[in-house]
């Protein structure tokens, strides 16, 4: 077949080129701690989708930092209780879609929550506040200030925290919650099964977010991943630092966080990926220790894969 990657073979072994930060465990920790000493000030604001079986509100949170993090919640009127719910995360700049693509899984008794990342395409805040550039993307936000400052740290406890929130909601089974997503939403779909451990079932759709070593030593540091190169070219253009800026970008680095995992987790992989390379999704995907399957698109890159939304809801039926 056609390859713009290593051969399947070699994906099913590969384990990851990005450095990973001796403290990365405390790390995550830490900010775990910080996360849950927070008062979130849940609000709940109705909002009139004219539907007959569905609930829907905007769901306001403060995030780490003092962020007021939104994301769409429905629930079903007249489902038994508690109930199964399902998280959703978005792609690089988007946001929490429209209210209407929810309703399937509401149909089904499940309530939904999806996530608008701060700073991007919804409605979350995002308070800023670290030092050096914001000129080009959210990964090297935070680059060179402490490494809490970094803002994908921010936006993995964002969701670890709507899950928490979700899980606490009365009408809810915290024992019977998922996570999916594609692109930035796979990625965060594996930070919040990392963070959260009581989430049951994770289904990443081509994980974006994962081994940036690899990414920018295949030449790939373009489209989502392009703010990388812009950081070298910009700030270190010898690569003096470049062992020190990777290592400090591994605590975002899903591959790292991956061990942590314990839901079920079904990953979906286009092998003529260009913008999430195969070999950085696996890095992660070989990393997870909980069970585990993966569903291979040969011909297929960043794009639609054709059934893998069916796919993603029976899995998420098992819930």
């Amino acid at each position: 077949m056609p390859l713009v990657d290593l051969p399947l073979a070699q994906l099913h072994e590969y384990k990851g080129r990005n450095p990973r930060p001796a403290d990365m465990d405390e790390y995550w920790d830490r900010a775990l701690a910080e996360m849950r000493a927070l008062d979130p000030r849940v609000e709940l604001e109705p909002y009139p989708l004219k539907t007959h079986h569905a609930e829907c509100f905007h769901l306001w949170f403060t995030g780490v930092g003092g962020a007021r993090v939104h994301a769409k919640y429905l629930r079903p009127k007249n489902a038994p209780e508690p109930h199964p719910a399902v998280l959703l995360f978005h792609g690089y700049s988007g946001n929490s879609g429209d209210w209407a693509d929810k309703l399937a899984y509401v149909s089904q008794g499940y309530s939904v929550a999806a996530l608008d990342v701060r700073g991007q395409g919804g409605l979350s805040e995002d308070p800023g506040g670290v030092k050096g550039n914001t000129l080009r993307g959210h990964i090297i936000r935070g680059l060179d200030d402490a490494p809490e400052k970094l803002f994908f740290r921010q936006v993995y406890l964002d969701c670890a925290q709507l899950a928490r929130i979700v899980m606490s909601m009365p009408e809810v089974d915290a024992k019977r919650v998922g996570a999916t997503g594609g692109s930035q939403g796979g990625g965060l779909t594996l930070a919040c099964a990392a963070l959260e451990p009581g989430i049951q079932r994770a289904a990443p759709v081509f994980p974006f977010l994962c081994d940036y070593k690899r990414v920018w030593e295949m030449d790939l540091a373009v489209a989502a991943y392009e703010e990388l190169k812009t950081y070298f070219r910009l700030f270190d253009p010898l690569h003096e630092r470049e062992e020190a800026v990777f290592t400090r970008l591994g605590y975002i680095d899903n591959q790292h966080l991956a061990h942590r995992i314990r839901a079920e987790v079904m990953m979906f992989v286009g092998l003529m990926d260009t913008v999430c390379p195969p070999s950085t999704q696996f890095a992660a995907y070989n990393k997870i220790e909980a069970p585990k399957s993966v569903v291979i698109y040969p011909d297929y890159g960043h794009e639609g894969l054709p059934g893998a939304n069916d796919r993603v809801f029976d899995f998420m039926a098992g819930l």
